[in-house]
């Protein structure tokens, strides 16, 4: 397929680019470092002949992402599914969807799609801010990532979020394949998930059409993400405190500390459901709704139907009971002590000169009593 050159410098890389970038990698003594620790006596070069076999990016995740993400599933948490009755998983969406941790929330997307018997996985949209070695920004090309650009002037974003609405458009209507993006940039630190109107807005750049018609091109797809243990959670709580007293600013050894952390750390349950595609749904919508109050809109509805559908845990209830002296019930004593361990467990590992633990405690709590506060409004309407 020969893709527009405008899309060179976000695209994934295409199967006869692929030989040269695992030259690249295998050059790269990071990259080897990392091979090392995943394939312990394992000789590089049968490791090499493995990567040089797969000649395209879907058969690269099966043969290496696949099994990895299996492997973390097994060591790290305690099963994972997907629910996918809404859709038809022969055609293409965009799955928007609420945002926990940096690497995990699109790279499991794909393995459990491949699970539930779709023919493909995603493209995934990754900031740039988040590539902080070369290596890293190689392999997740490899890997059916797409590059959103960060840190631009005005015009330069302009541009750049113009560019990538194109090149979503030109996914689902041309390569065919799916697409996932979280509904607002960056992770929201204390799961209080709400769509931004602005990542709408953005994919109404490309395409043809109103707004509404832009929109129903992508096949928009809310995804609810439910963990039942997040491993960053503490780091977070660190964050909000730093933000509250100082001028802290997140740094690149932050973000692979963030990475590391929500790859390794124990998850519990994790669960994706997925809500129907919106179209239907934006066919009840009056043509002549303003164009403001329609993408709020349409985000508010993206947001209810990823809050309908979150998982609920017993860590929710407990969070939220132990935040605002309710009595939901739903969980035994023997679960509330052990999320009660939990707690002090996460923040004692918060390695502040002078840390404000009663504030740190209740920024963990929010962190799992926010989904529960929003599926309830949710299912009530």
């Amino acid at each position: 397929m020969q893709i527009p050159s405008e899309f060179d410098a976000i695209r994934p890389f295409e199967p006869e680019e692929l030989q040269g970038v695992y030259d690249r990698l295998l050059a790269d003594e990071r990259f080897l470092g990392v091979i090392d620790t995943l394939y312990p006596g394992v000789p590089l070069e049968a490791v090499a002949q493995q990567l040089r076999g797969c000649k395209d990016n879907l058969t690269f995740q099966k043969i290496f992402a696949y099994p990895f993400l299996k492997g973390i599933i097994s060591a790290h948490a305690d099963g994972a599914e997907m629910n996918v009755d809404a859709i038809d998983i022969s055609k293409r969406h965009t799955f928007i969807s609420n945002h926990r941790d940096i690497v995990l929330d699109s790279a499991f997307l794909s393995m459990l799609l491949l699970d539930v018997g779709c023919s493909t996985t995603v493209e995934i949209a990754i900031g740039d801010n988040l590539l902080a070695y070369e290596w890293i920004r190689d392999l997740v090309r490899v890997s059916k990532a797409f590059i959103v650009q960060r840190s631009l002037t005005p015009r330069e974003f302009l541009a750049s979020s113009k560019r990538m609405s194109e090149y979503m458009h030109y996914v689902i209507s041309t390569k065919n394949d799916n697409i996932w993006i979280a509904q607002r940039e960056g992770r929201a630190k204390d799961s209080n998930d709400l769509t931004q109107p602005s990542i709408l807005k953005m994919m109404c750049m490309g395409g043809t059409g109103t707004a509404k018609q832009r929109l129903a091109e992508l096949r928009l797809c809310p995804l609810a993400i439910s963990y039942e243990y997040d491993p960053c959670d503490y780091l977070k709580a660190k964050e909000f405190q730093l933000k509250r007293d100082t001028d802290y600013k997140k740094t690149k050894a932050d973000d692979v500390k963030n990475m590391n952390t929500g790859i390794f750390g124990y998850k519990g349950h994790v669960h994706y459901h997925c809500a129907p595609c919106i179209n239907d749904w934006l066919d009840t919508l009056p043509e002549d709704m303003p164009k403001g109050e329609f993408f709020e809109t349409v985000a508010d509805y993206i947001s209810r139907e990823i809050h309908r559908n979150y998982m609920i845990y017993p860590s929710n209830r407990i969070a939220l009971d132990m935040l605002e002296a309710t009595n939901l019930g739903g969980y035994t004593q023997q679960e509330a002590d052990e999320f009660s361990k939990y707690l002090d467990t996460q923040l004692s590992k918060i390695d502040l000169d002078t840390p404000d633990v009663p504030y740190l405690r209740d920024c963990i709590l929010r962190m799992y009593a926010n989904p529960l506060k929003n599926h309830i409004a949710a299912i009530s309407k």
